[in-house]
């Protein structure tokens, strides 16, 4: 099953004409982020959370349709659907926004569904899954309105959004096709840019498949000095907080100062293989579980 994803995936992206990277798996300056830690290497930097500044700066140089298939990095995530060590993909459009993506990922889901034969349905969980079946879309404050009682853009708590969100609101999204989770609040906005007609929300979106998020996708901020400003905040609270500094992605923010508009996505391959194959952890679609708590 797992091949067969890894070759699919592989399929529609060549399909697509897109152009497969490679991107280093080692950093001296990952991008700041304050609920994301890093593993730390003896001889400085540490392991990637994500290839995204690379593949941005690829972008910049002028590759208009790129992707990758990797390993990842992220210290102190461990459970059933966490790994510290897993398998993402990541794709990138020039001259694109976060509707594209949103067409990529049902025309994705639905070729590999096809190249596993589960585009007539399967159970997972006891629950009925049909990626042909018509896919939702809520905004997050539809969303939280409808599943938590209260509007996270006038009533909201940044300490307490990610709680809420997956205890109240995400075991209601992705039965039986995939839902999208679209216009999250400014403050979750991370590298993602505002909303041109609402400065309370950010173009940025989430994919669910059976309460599960699969992917994390924005129309990517590209100005520099506003980006540098959100990664100096996220320093911040890192300092507060007593957590491992970094350096500053100076070449990723340099790229910023050329890069045309764009649209970018990561996507959990582990979690979907792990949909496809009814599978209740992570554990069960790797090789080699993480040995470690």
């Amino acid at each position: 099953m797992r091949a067969s994803v890894l070759q699919s995936i592989r399929g529609f992206f060549q399909e697509k004409g897109f152009l497969e990277v490679q991107t280093p798996t080692r950093t001296l300056a990952p991008a700041p982020e304050s609920h994301i830690e890093p593993i730390p290497l003896l001889e400085g930097g540490c392991l990637i959370t994500s290839p995204e500044l690379h593949m941005k700066r690829l972008l910049a140089a002028g590759y208009e349709k790129i992707f990758q298939i990797c390993t990842v990095f992220r210290r102190g995530e461990r459970g059933h659907r966490h790994h510290p060590e897993f398998t993402l993909l990541e794709w990138y459009r020039l001259h694109s926004d976060q509707a594209a993506l949103q067409e990529d990922c049902e025309g994705l889901l639905q070729f590999v569904c096809r190249a596993v034969h589960r585009e007539s349905g399967w159970k997972y969980g006891g629950n009925w899954l049909d990626v042909n079946a018509p896919w939702e879309k809520w905004t997050v404050q539809e969303a939280f309105l409808r599943y938590a009682g209260h509007d996270p853009l006038t009533q909201w708590n940044q300490d307490t959004f990610e709680e809420v969100l997956v205890q109240k609101v995400e075991p209601n999204l992705g039965f039986p096709a995939p839902c999208f989770l679209t216009h999250y609040p400014a403050f979750q906005a991370a590298l993602a840019k505002m909303s041109a007609h609402d400065s309370s929300t950010c173009e940025r979106f989430e994919l669910y498949w059976a309460a599960i998020e699969l992917a994390n996708g924005f129309s990517e901020l590209t100005d520099a000095m506003e980006q540098r400003r959100r990664f100096e905040s996220v320093l911040k609270e890192r300092e507060k907080a007593d957590l491992p500094l970094y350096a500053m992605p100076e070449k990723f923010l340099k790229s910023l100062e050329v890069l045309k508009p764009c649209a970018g996505i990561a996507l959990g391959v582990d979690r979907l293989v792990m949909l496809l194959a009814d599978a209740p952890s992570l554990d069960d679609v790797v090789a080699f579980p993480p040995a470690f708590t």
